[in-house]
């Protein structure tokens, strides 16, 4: 059921109306004129709207602009006889959904108030998913609650409503895509494209192409022409990943393309304005590397009109949890299961770990432990041998100048020796020289868990 309101100046015809479209089970509003409707429009929303297109007082193309800027979502119906279809043709250019003429039949009309219902029933749920998307893309897909990351998304909300050219500086799998992304679902572009290109993976003597396009003929192979990730990013924004590994010949054309905005496709004299928000991440110094040369100073000024730092996994070890569970449920929605937990030993070690791949192995070990686990709880045996060997140290990720705690030395040993020897708990207690009611007594005080799957020899 919906809310239409009907317009026509002739009460016979709003009379007819308003029965059939009550007959089908909707609410009908009623107006005898433009300037009635106009009125009635900016009392509240409504689903639809079927007015009349010559009106006396206020035409229907007036009706037709007013409802699209108050209520953008409604669409519009015209009624028209047969010598204005034409106008009504190019009312559907200004955004009428469809046009019938009188005198009509109750079907072919109910017919089209559907199709219209059901349009508009497909772009609030477009609008609602991407919202969603949005959401999960935006600032709120940067889970932290350290400090360090409050910052980042302090920064992505001053500068997102903005154009300014970004430069985003973190080591490698600290999650920069990400961030310029978080930039863009904030901004005005929102609607456009996000074009991202890694320019370190990219060979140098195709990057020019990816990133300028070229014409028909402009090298050997060039057998059509070819849009650039430039243009395919106008009025959006365009993510260059590792720009610090650009080429200096490449770094002139990104320096003229930042001035000018515009560009210019290979083997092509003639220049393409573009309207394009740049977004540059690097994890290398690039203020040394101007220093040495290999980063022009004049474009490294350029994209450094604001510098977005993200900080790398052991420097926010509070976010650790909140990571690993993000991506426990993100894993386990995508293979279809339910999301296990991480026992106590299992986030330790995590914890503890130095992360040098950051966010992103950290996401790659969580994804290895829900494929392993035999159960709904992941144990330290289940994270990569390359984590669990980290862990024979009492803290691998923590500051080797403090003091390391006897306890922790002690832990650390059991938890090797029982990964050496398979959770074997009698061989355990055997090598470490105590007895196994020790070992047990120790097990317990330190929150150690045994895998329920692993033999304990008799």
């Amino acid at each position: 059921m919906a809310l239409i309101l009907v317009v026509d100046n002739e009460q016979p015809v709003r009379l007819t109306l308003a029965m059939i479209l009550k007959g089908a089970g909707h609410q009908v509003l009623e107006a005898s004129g433009g300037r009635a409707a106009i009125e009635t429009l900016r009392d509240g929303p409504v689903s639809l709207v079927i007015t009349d297109l010559k009106m006396p007082d206020v035409s229907g193309l007036d009706v037709l602009r007013e409802s699209k800027t108050l209520h953008p979502q409604a669409e519009v119906i015209l009624l028209t006889g047969h010598g204005t279809i034409e106008s009504a043709v190019e009312a559907m250019r200004l955004g009428a959904f469809d046009y019938v003429t009188k005198p009509f039949e109750a079907s072919e009309l109910l017919h089209r108030v559907q199709n219209a219902l059901d349009r508009n029933a497909l772009v609030s749920e477009i609008r609602l998913l991407r919202q969603q998307i949005r959401e999960q893309r935006g600032i709120g897909s940067l889970v932290g609650k350290s400090p360090q990351m409050q910052r980042v998304g302090d920064m992505i909300s001053r500068v997102a409503a903005t154009d300014t050219t970004i430069l985003i500086q973190g080591e490698s799998g600290t999650g920069k895509e990400l961030v310029a992304r978080a930039i863009h679902d904030a901004s005005p572009r929102v609607d456009r494209p996000f074009v991202a290109v890694n320019c370190g993976a990219v060979p140098e003597t195709l990057l020019e192409s990816e990133l300028f396009g070229h014409v028909r003929g402009a090298f050997t192979g060039a057998i059509s022409t070819k849009k650039g990730l430039f243009e395919e990013a106008d009025n959006g924004t365009l993510f260059l990943d590792e720009i610090g590994d650009t080429a200096l010949s490449t770094q002139i054309k990104l320096l003229r393309v930042l001035q000018e905005r515009e560009i210019r496709r290979g083997g092509s004299n003639t220049s393409i304005k573009i309207n394009v928000r740049v977004v540059a991440a690097t994890h290398r110094n690039l203020e040394d590397m101007v220093r040495e040369g290999r980063f022009r100073e004049d474009l490294f000024y350029r994209l450094n009109v604001v510098t977005i730092p993200v900080p790398p996994l052991r420097e926010r070890r509070d976010d650790i949890p909140l990571l690993a569970n993000h991506f426990l449920e993100l894993t386990a929605r995508r293979m279809g299961k339910t999301a296990p937990t991480l026992s106590q030993d299992a986030l330790a070690v995590l914890v503890d770990y130095a992360w040098p791949g950051n966010v992103r192995e950290l996401g790659n070990s969580i994804e290895h432990a829900v494929l392993l686990a035999p159960k709904d709880h992941i144990l330290p045996g289940d994270l990569p041998p390359s984590l669990r060997r980290k862990a024979s140290s009492p803290n691998p990720g923590a500051d080797p100048t403090r003091p390391v705690r006897l306890d922790d030395l002690e832990r650390a040993h059991i938890l090797t020796t029982l990964e050496k020897l398979a959770w074997n708990q009698a061989r355990a207690a055997e090598t470490l020289g105590i007895g196994r009611n020790t070992l047990w007594r120790k097990l317990k005080e330190y929150g150690i868990q045994i895998p329920d799957r692993r033999a304990d020899a008799p």
